[in-house]
Formats: C-alpha cells, structure tokens, sequence
C-alpha cells in the first residue's frame, strides 16, 4: 500500500469511528508481518470488510492498535519526547500556541512526572519485583507476596499511566501532520482540541506528581511580618499580604482575615489570613522566606531609593485530620482586649478580640476578625494548633536529619525572591533564578509562574538520578 494510500486510510477511519487518538491505527498490507506486541482493533465480526478498493489500487489493508512496548515510542519520522524537549520548542499561552508549542508543553509535563517518579529508580525496582513475582516459593510467605504484588502493581500502574501520556501525544502529533500533508481542515482542527485538552490533562497530572507531600493538599495559614525599617517596611508588609489575597482569589479559594496589627503611620506589623481550598499549601510553601522590595520611597520627601523586607510564613491547616501536638488547657493563657480596625459596631465596644498563648512553647495566636469572643477565640485556637503542628513537625526534620527549612522560623537573612521597582523593574526568585519584568502583574496576585518554577526546581534537590 502507498504512503499516502495508507494516510489517507488512516484519516477516513479516524472520522468514522471518532477516536480521540486517531493515529491509534496502523495500515498493513495483509502480506506484512504482524506488528510487533499488537492486537487487532477489529475482528471480523465488528468490521465486515477488510478490503479498501479505490478504483486503481486494490489494497487489503488490517488495522491493530498500538500496545506498550519496551522500546522508546516515535512517529513514523522518528520524532521521540526526548526528542521534543531537546529541540526547547517555544512554550506559549494555551491561546496563542501552535502544535509545536502544546506538544513542548506535554513533554515538559512528562518530564516533570518522571522526575517526580523517579523514573529510572522505578523502572529497576519494577524488574527486581518481577523477578520476586516469577520465584516458585514466593507464596511461601503469604504476606511478603502480597506486599511485593501490590507494590508491583503500584508501579506498574504508574509506569503504564506515563508511557500512555507517551503514545498519545505522539498519536495527536502523527495525525496533525497527516492532516496538514492532505490539507484536511477538519481533521486538523479536531486533532489541535485534542492535543489541547492533551496539555491541559498533563498539566493537572503534573501538578498532583509535584503536590504530593504529605499535607500539600490542605488548606493553609499565611503569616506576613515586616521586617526593619519601620513604616517602609510595614507598607511592603501590607503589599505582601494584598498579594497573596489576590493570588488566593484569582485560584477560586477562600480568604480570611484572621488578624491584622495596623502600622502606625501606613501598612502593617504582621498579618495572618487563612486560605481555604485544594492544595493551598501545597503552592503557597514556595512562598516562605523573606522578600525584599527596592523602590523610590513615597514617604520619603527626598525620594530616595529604599530597601524593605517582609517575612513570610505558610502553615498547613490539618483541619479534622489528627493533631500531632495536644494541647492541655492549663498550657494556655487566654487574653481578651478590645479590637482594632474594621470589624462591626462591636469594635472597640467590647472585648471581643483573643490571644491565646502556648506557655510551654512561647507560640502566640489572636483573633479579632470575628463578631463574638466565642468565635474569636474558636479561631485563635486553630491558628494555635496549626503553629504548634508545624514546629513538631520541624522538630521531627530535625531529628530524621532533613535538611528542610523550619515554616515558623524565617531568619532575615533567607531571602527569596526580589522585587525591584526603581531604578528598573524585575521581579526574580533568588532560589530558582525565574524572572519577570512585570512587577505589577506579580504584586496583583500573577505568583503562578513563581510557584511553578520552584517546586519544579525543588524535584532536583532530591531526584537528580531519577
């Protein structure tokens, strides 16, 4: 069968069965040999003729849908997904993007996951168990076998859902290709839907590969303090804060103010919100650390350029999960004081404000948010819980030599990230070196591509074989 018999084959089946993955069907001629590790995609049965006749060359052709194989997947002119990300193809908006710039973006996704997976470790592991798995005297030990069948399974699962990404994306680039040979609009359109709901797919399974520590997918607490430098310092604080609040709302999550300690002249001393919603901490925890601003003071009459810092805390919200730290009640000191600031006619009327300190630990939580004492001090105590949690946990890193940074304890010296405002404009994360030039879209709440750049950065410090 001619190549462009066999496309054009490949295109006509591919409109009347509706697949997703069209370039899943591979023509051979009848006196080919089987394709290697397939199995036929329609019996005799399901289709009643397995002849095409175009009026000059009778051809009979058979179909057969692509299995995983060992080998590395390819398209009919060899291009590979390490072959993708080796010729660094523009990644552009959703909008924007032209196949190549959706197929980079799949790949990087790909690539993310198996880095997350620690892919080659995996692919070792997989064979030492099925090597256990054919020994005669494995079900010597019940229990062993069925821990080493299920772990065998596990991974498989994850190796099959991968290598499926693999196929896919290579089908969806076969069949753009096929359709821009042929000038077949239509079917380049459906495939260009399909490898755009392709990248979005891969995007969310990347994301759940880099969000999968133990509480990334809790809802968290976001503290900012200022830092030195007093009233420029406590205005950057308050910038911090409107930041995360616009990030926070623009992902659909909820906001809470849970306290906020007025500055005296502009901004704030230190705030905490709660952000509820999936995997809150899981993104926000890039964002712990100290950030420092460099601007043209507007409380400086002489306009000079100032330098800020504000500290930054993320802690998860366990919520119902079980407390690690158990709080007795004679460990508390309950303080109750008028509010201050917005808050209702009960503001300043009665004492419905409540801090609650931790004596054991000297950790501290207040609350004056709320309409009552009742909820006030409900509120505090969870802040308190979460604090406590997380300084357990810290204390537990330390003890297991984890070389990981303590969420309540920012030392002015672990900077993170830059924002210059004068004499030019950039904002760049110091840890993964990622920039922008936009400073404004950053301080309205556009954290995405800093967040996303660290935790995949954060993949090296520990897979860097994988």
């Amino acid at each position: 069968m001619s190549y462009f018999l066999r496309r054009s084959f490949s295109s006509f089946l591919y409109k009347l069965v509706g697949t997703a993955s069209p370039t899943l069907f591979c023509c051979r001629h009848l006196s080919h040999s089987h394709p290697h590790n397939t199995t036929s995609l329609f019996s005799s049965t399901s289709l009643s003729r397995n002849s095409y006749t175009n009026g000059l060359y009778p051809t009979r052709a058979r179909f057969w849908a692509s299995q995983p194989a060992a080998a590395e997947h390819s398209t009919s002119d060899g291009l590979t997904v390490e072959g993708i990300l080796a010729n660094n193809w523009t990644i552009l908006d959703e909008n924007d993007g032209d196949w190549k710039s959706h197929a980079a973006a799949i790949a990087q996704s790909i690539h993310l996951i198996k880095r997350r997976l620690q892919w080659k470790k995996l692919k070792v592991r997989l064979g030492l168990l099925s090597v256990q798995l054919n020994k005669e005297d494995l079900w010597d030990d019940p229990v062993r076998a069925g821990k080493i069948n299920r772990e065998h399974g596990s991974l498989l699962g994850k190796m099959k859902e991968v290598n499926g990404l693999e196929r896919e994306l290579l089908e969806h680039i076969e069949m753009i290709k096929l359709a821009r040979e042929e000038n077949d609009e239509e079917l380049e359109l459906e495939s260009m839907k399909a490898l755009l709901n392709m990248r979005r797919n891969a995007k969310e399974k990347e994301i759940e590969a880099l969000l999968s520590e133990e509480h990334d997918s809790c809802s968290c607490y976001i503290e900012v303090q200022a830092g030195a430098g007093g009233t420029e310092s406590m205005d950057w604080a308050s910038m911090i804060m409107q930041m995360y609040k616009s990030w926070a709302q623009q992902r659909g999550y909820k906001v809470t103010v849970m306290e906020e300690m007025p500055g005296e002249v502009a901004g704030i001393k230190r705030a905490t919100i709660k952000v509820d919603g999936e995997f809150a901490f899981g993104y926000a925890k890039s964002e712990i650390g100290v950030h420092r601003l460099v601007r043209i003071s507007p409380f400086d009459s002489n306009k000079r350029r100032h330098t800020s810092f504000a500290a930054v805390a993320v802690i998860p919200n366990l919520g119902d999960q079980s407390s690690s730290v158990q709080i007795n009640e004679s460990d508390l000191r309950i303080e109750r004081f008028r509010a201050s600031g917005a808050g209702g006619q009960h503001v300043n009327t009665t004492e419905s404000a409540v801090k609650i300190t931790h004596i054991p630990t000297g950790v501290t939580a207040t609350c004056q948010n709320e309409r009552s004492q009742h909820q006030n001090k409900a509120s505090a105590m969870a802040v308190l819980q979460s604090r406590l949690n997380q300084l357990e946990m810290a204390r537990q890193a330390q003890l297991n030599s984890q070389h990981t940074q303590s969420l309540t304890d920012i030392t002015w010296g672990s900077q993170i990230r830059s924002y210059v405002l004068h004499p030019y404009r950039m904002v760049k994360d110091l840890r993964t070196n990622y920039e922008v030039s936009d400073a404004d879209s950053v301080l309205e709440g556009d954290l995405d591509g800093f967040i996303m750049s660290y935790l995949s950065a954060s993949l090296d410090k520990n897979e860097d074989d994988a």
